[in-house]
C-alpha cells in the first residue's frame, strides 16, 4: 500500500483477483457483509468503558469516533489519530451514513436510547453497554426497533458469554439442586456518592467538554463535576444507580438459567433515598410466576453492603462469594455464583467434588464482542441480543421504579408492593409508579 493509502472499498472494487477470492458486501447488496469482510464501525463514547469497547472491535475497520469530552476520550483519539472525530453522534451518523455498518454505544445510561435508536433506525448494527436503556419504556422500544430493522445487537454483559453461565444452566437442567424457588443476588455498589442532593455552586464548564451534548435528552441543569465522569451512575437523571450498574450482570444468571420472564410484583426498601440520587443501600424483592414446569421464584436483590443470609451448607471458614454474587436455593441443594457467573459451585465443597457433571450440551461462546461481530456478518444472533437483553433490562429498571415509588408511598403510609403487568409495562395498583416507566425528553 502506498503512503497515500488505498481504502478497502477501492481495493475490493478494483482488484478482480481479490473479488474472486472474497465476496464483498457490494456484491451481496446494500447492508450485507460477507464473513470474510470487515465491518465499518463507529464508536459513540470513547473514554472509560468506551475505550475498552473500541479496542474490542478493532479487528474491524474503525471509521469514526464520537465523544463529547475531549479529555476523557484523549487516549483513544490519540491512538486512532487518523480516524474521523465527532462530538455529536447525530452529525456523525448523518454525515457518514453510507460509510457506517455498525455502532458501539458506551455513554452514560441516559444517552443509550437516543444514540442507539437513531443508529438502529438507520439500519446500523448496535452494541450497547448495560443497562441498555435508562427506562423500561426505552428498553422495550429498542428491543422492538432492533427486531423490526433486523440488525444484529448485543448488550455489554460480558458474563453472558462466559463458561460459568453455561455450566450453571447445564447443572440446573441436570437437577442437581432440584427445582429452584429462591434466589439471592447482591453487589457492594455504590462506590460513588448517593443519597445526596444537587450541588449549589456553579463552576465553569471545562473547555474540552460540550455540556449541552453531554446532557443530551436529560433535563437542563448547570455543569458540576459531581455529575461526571463515572459518578453520573448515582444520579437519577443520568444513571441507574447500583441496581442499574450491576443488575444486568448479576441478575442475568437467574434470568437466563431459570427463564424468569416478567415478575408479577416488586417491593423496594431503600435507605436515605433522595429525588436526585439513589439510596445508600437497598433490598428489593421480586416475585416471578411459574413458567411451565418451573415453580414460582422469589428473587431478592441486596446492595450497598447488605448481604443475604449465609447458607447453612457453606463452611464457616469460606467466604460467601465476591463483591457481586448470586445464590440459587433449590429443593435439593444450593449453588453459589461469583461475579459475572464465574465458577459456580455447589455447597458444601464436598458435594461439589463428588458431583458427576453432566455432558456439555450448550454451545460455547466465541467471545462477547466476537459474537456480535459475527452476527453483524450474517452469523447466529449474539447471546445477549436485545430480544434477551431488553426484557432483562426492563426487570432491572423495574427495581428502580420500585425504589423511586417507595419514597412516595412511605410518606403517605401506603403499601410499597407494586403489582406489575409486564407485557403492558404498567403498575396496576399504584398509579404514581408509572411516571417512572419513561423519562422526560429534552430537545437539544
Amino acid at each position: 500500500m502506498s503512503d497515500k493509502g488505498i481504502s478497502r472499498r477501492t481495493f475490493a472494487r478494483g482488484t478482480a483477483t481479490a473479488a474472486a477470492l472474497v465476496v464483498s458486501r457490494h456484491v451481496l447488496g446494500k447492508g450485507a457483509t460477507a464473513p470474510s469482510d470487515k465491518l465499518d464501525v463507529a464508536c459513540i463514547g470513547c473514554g472509560g468503558m468506551g475505550a475498552n469497547d473500541v479496542r474490542s472491535v478493532e479487528s474491524e475497520n474503525i471509521v469514526a469516533l464520537c465523544d463529547v469530552d475531549e479529555t476523557r476520550a484523549a487516549d483513544t483519539f490519540k491512538r486512532l489519530s487518523r480516524v474521523q472525530k465527532f462530538k455529536d453522534y447525530r452529525r456523525m451518523l448523518d454525515a457518514m451514513d453510507k460509510q457506517i455498518d455498525a455502532v458501539t454505544v458506551s455513554t452514560p445510561d441516559h444517552t443509550h436510547f437516543p444514540a442507539a435508536m437513531k443508529a438502529i433506525g438507520m439500519g446500523k448494527h448496535a452494541f450497547v453497554q448495560k443497562p441498555l436503556a435508562h427506562t423500561i419504556a426505552e428498553a422495550r422500544q429498542l428491543t422492538l426497533a432492533a427486531r423490526q430493522a433486523k440488525v444484529a445487537t448485543q448488550m455489554g454483559i460480558q458474563g453472558n458469554s462466559f463458561e460459568g453461565l453455561r455450566l450453571l444452566r447445564e447443572w440446573l437442567a441436570d437437577g442437581v439442586i432440584g427445582p429452584v424457588r429462591e434466589v439471592h443476588a447482591w453487589t457492594n455498589k455504590p462506590v460513588w456518592p448517593q443519597g445526596i442532593g444537587r450541588p449549589a455552586d456553579k463552576p465553569p464548564v471545562p473547555k474540552t467538554l460540550d455540556w449541552n451534548l453531554w446532557l443530551g435528552t436529560a433535563p437542563l441543569r448547570p455543569y458540576h463535576p459531581a455529575y461526571l465522569p463515572f459518578v453520573w451512575r448515582g444520579w437519577w437523571d443520568f444513571g441507574s444507580c447500583s441496581l442499574g450498574d450491576m443488575g444486568c450482570h448479576v441478575l442475568n444468571h437467574p434470568f437466563a438459567a431459570l427463564q424468569l420472564g416478567y415478575p408479577t410484583s416488586v417491593e423496594a426498601y431503600p435507605t436515605r433515598l433522595t429525588e436526585e440520587t439513589g439510596p445508600l443501600a437497598s433490598i428489593i424483592y421480586y416475585d416471578f410466576p411459574a413458567r411451565g414446569d418451573l415453580p414460582p421464584v422469589k428473587l431478592t436483590w441486596y446492595d450497598g453492603g447488605i448481604m443475604p443470609p449465609r447458607p447453612r451448607e457453606l463452611e464457616h471458614w469460606r467466604r460467601m462469594g465476591d463483591n457481586e454474587g448470586c445464590i440459587f436455593v433449590g429443593d435439593k441443594g444450593t449453588i453459589i455464583c461469583g461475579c459475572y457467573c464465574r465458577s459456580p459451585r455447589l455447597i458444601p465443597e464436598a458435594r461439589m467434588k463428588a458431583y458427576k457433571r453432566p455432558p456439555k450440551t450448550l454451545p460455547r461462546s466465541i467471545g462477547h464482542y466476537k459474537e456480535w461481530l459475527a452476527a453483524c456478518k450474517g452469523g447466529p444472533a449474539a447471546g445477549a441480543n436485545f430480544d434477551h437483553a431488553g426484557p432483562l433490562a426492563e426487570i432491572v429498571q423495574l427495581g428502580n421504579v420500585a425504589l423511586r415509588t417507595s419514597a412516595l408511598q412511605k410518606q403517605n403510609g401506603r403499601t410499597v408492593r407494586l403489582l406489575w403487568d409486564g407485557p403492558n409495562m404498567k403498575c396496576t395498583n399504584i398509579p404514581e409508579a408509572n411516571r417512572f416507566v419513561q423519562s422526560e425528553v429534552r430537545k437539544f
